[in-house]
C-alpha cells in the first residue's frame, strides 16, 4: 500500500478543498493517506482581522497539524499553497525549512514529489509558484512527478507542472477536480511502480 502525504497550506480553504479532494481520491486508489495542514504562523490578530481567513482558520483547527515526521513516513508527497507574489506562502515555507535534520540524513530522497496551487486571478503567478515547489524537491532529491500533458483534462486545465486553480468564482470547479484527481492517481500509480 503506497504511503501518500498531502501537506498544505491554505488561508480561505481553496488549497484544503484541492488536498481533501486528493486525499479522497487516493484512499479510493488504496493509498494509506496523510492529510495535513501546515501550521499557522501569522500572528492570530491579524487572521482574526480578515472574515474569510479566521473562518476557515477555526473550521480546521482541529485537524492534524503537518510534522517532519510525515514526509519521512511517505512514499510520495503531495504539496500545495497558495501563491504569494509568485512564491509559496511563508506558512508553507516555514514548514520546509524544519525539513532540515531529514534532508541531512537523506530522508527526502527518493520519494515521488508533486505541487498544486492557487492565485485569485490565472496569471497570479500559479506557475512560479509550482516551480518554486518542484525547485525545493529537487534539493530533497525527489523523484517529481508533474502531469505534463498525459490525460486530455490538462488540456482543459492547461498547467502541465501540477494542478492550479484561481479562487473565488467557480473555484474549484469539475474541470479542476479532474485534474486534481488525476495527478494525484498519476502520483499513486508512479509510487506504487517504483516499489515493485
Amino acid at each position: 500500500m503506497t504511503k501518500l502525504s498531502i501537506i498544505y497550506y491554505s488561508s480561505y480553504g481553496t488549497a484544503h478543498a484541492m488536498a481533501s479532494r486528493m486525499a479522497a481520491t487516493a484512499e479510493a486508489k488504496g493509498a494509506e493517506v496523510r492529510l495535513r495542514r501546515v501550521r499557522e504562523t501569522a500572528p492570530d490578530e491579524v487572521v482574526q482581522s480578515v472574515e474569510g481567513w479566521a473562518a476557515h482558520a477555526a473550521s480546521v483547527g482541529g485537524q492534524p497539524v503537518a510534522e517532519p515526521e510525515d514526509i519521512d513516513w511517505a512514499d510520495a508527497v503531495i504539496m500545495g499553497s497558495g501563491t504569494r507574489y509568485g512564491h509559496v506562502t511563508s506558512q508553507l515555507q516555514s514548514f520546509i525549512d524544519t525539513l532540515g535534520p531529514l534532508w541531512q540524513e537523506g530522508r527526502l530522497a527518493d520519494k515521488v514529489y508533486a505541487a498544486f496551487t492557487s492565485s485569485q486571478t490565472r496569471h497570479g503567478g500559479q506557475e512560479t509558484t509550482l516551480l518554486a515547489m518542484l525547485t525545493t524537491f529537487c534539493h530533497f532529491g525527489g523523484i517529481i512527478v508533474p502531469p505534463g500533458y498525459t490525460d486530455q483534462i490538462k488540456f482543459a486545465d492547461g498547467n502541465p507542472y501540477g494542478v492550479g486553480v484561481v479562487t473565488g468564482g467557480d473555484g474549484v470547479d469539475e474541470t479542476a477536480n479532474a485534474a486534481l484527481d488525476h495527478l494525484v492517481t498519476r502520483v499513486v500509480d508512479v509510487a506504487q511502480r517504483l516499489e515493485d
